[in-house]
């Protein structure tokens, strides 16, 4: 039995902040049920390029939607909304990532819902919260990178602003929504009152600016990009040069200092006064830098990566080819192959949460509508009915 087998999730989302943090519930046996508009074609995710499995199968939506339901419905309308709170009255919770404004429009707060519910857990996601001057604004989390500062923090001194490689705000936060969700769930359960709870896109992009946010606050540090996507304050915590390329090496505690010493065959320097601790060696970040590229351009980075492996920290520069390729990867099991009908099979990375005693569900992320009837059969919806709801099109 899975961790979240019992749980039943409402999830009203689209794109990718709020699908990614769902999917992970639904990876954990929780019922998730991706809530959908038919006059809208749906998550508007269904159609975003360039990669399809079928004309209706895009394969980014694939890619945050694994092992959940779908369900059509028209929160819009006077007869989807009374649907809708039919099923809010069998569930645990309620997710939706929207713009700050829209889930008090279409009744998904606590307040509307605590009569239906009072268990119920209405978890959040917009991009600056749904208070303030902000809520009525849109986002996405290139723009947050850009205002919280990761521009700044990223890439080469001198270079133009540069964003992170992936949407790093997004699925952070969608994770944030789905510890929010069961926060809020396991209070239900112990006082049997739901609650509202939000998290943000902004701030969560603030708030993973951690030790800089800290140390400007108190110090007047400003961090901004160093040479080598160096760590600001440890050394050697960068990247050096080898024979045929680069590898990044992390001598984050002291211990590994002598070590790497050790195995590039220079000792002496575990000795000299000179790089007696971090505080030395950050001082002269510099001249270690030529001392490590002189003695890692003796070999090419895979054998460095053998000298040291399970010793010193290290890793080669991988393109994703090559990220998905490691053997790491391939034979530790980090790849799952899954079946859509009309497609066949296709592969995408596994949960990372591993469950002992239970395997993660392996089902492709649904067609739209696909569980409409089956959902609201089990609500005791006979044919007339939904024919009704479908004439109007509220499903």
């Amino acid at each position: 039995m899975l961790p979240l087998e019992g749980l039943r999730v409402l999830a009203v989302e689209q794109y990718g902040a709020g699908p990614f943090g769902t999917m992970f519930l639904a990876d954990q046996g929780a019922e998730v049920i991706k809530i959908e508009n038919p006059n809208a074609g749906g998550d508007f995710a269904r159609g975003i390029g360039p990669y399809f499995f079928t004309p209706e199968d895009s394969e980014f939506f694939h890619a945050y939607n694994r092992n959940k339901k779908s369900l059509t419905l028209d929160l819009s309308t006077d007869q989807g909304r009374a649907v809708f709170h039919d099923l809010v009255a069998t569930a645990d919770a309620v997710a939706s990532n929207l713009r700050g404004d829209v889930p008090a429009k279409l009744g998904l707060t606590y307040d509307a819902l605590e009569a239906v519910n009072p268990k119920l857990i209405c978890a959040h996601l917009s991009a600056y919260g749904r208070t303030g001057p902000r809520a009525h604004w849109p986002g996405f989390d290139y723009l947050m990178q850009a205002e919280a500062g990761y521009f700044s923090l990223t890439g080469e001194p001198g270079a133009p602003p540069a964003r992170f490689g992936l949407s790093v705000v997004d699925q952070m936060t969608g994770l944030a929504l789905a510890y929010a969700l069961l926060a809020g769930v396991i209070g239900a359960r112990q006082t049997g009152r739901g609650r509202d709870l939000d998290v943000s896109l902004f701030d969560i992009a603030l708030a993973n600016t951690a030790y800089c946010a800290i140390w400007y606050l108190n110090e007047g540090h400003v961090q901004g990009r160093l040479p080598r996507s160096a760590h600001p304050s440890l050394t050697p915590c960068q990247l050096y040069r080898t024979a045929d390329g680069w590898i990044f090496i992390m001598c984050n505690k002291e211990k590994f200092w002598p070590e790497l010493c050790a195995a590039v065959g220079r000792g002496d320097w575990a000795e000299d006064p000179r790089f007696a601790n971090f505080e030395a060696r950050l001082e002269r970040r510099g001249l270690i830098e030529e001392l490590l590229d002189e003695a890692l351009g003796e070999k090419p980075t895979a054998e460095w990566l053998d000298i040291f492996a399970g010793k010193i920290p290290a890793a080669p520069i991988n393109g994703i080819d090559q990220a998905l390729d490691n053997p790491l990867v391939v034979d530790g099991g980090r790849i799952q192959t899954l079946h859509l009908p009309g497609h066949g099979e296709y592969r995408m990375l596994r949960s990372p949460i591993r469950c002992s005693g239970a395997e993660a569900p392996a089902n492709p992320a649904p067609g739209l509508g696909q569980h409409t009837d089956e959902l609201l059969r089990d609500l005791g919806y006979d044919d007339a009915k939904l024919d009704r709801l479908r004439r109007a099109k509220a499903i």
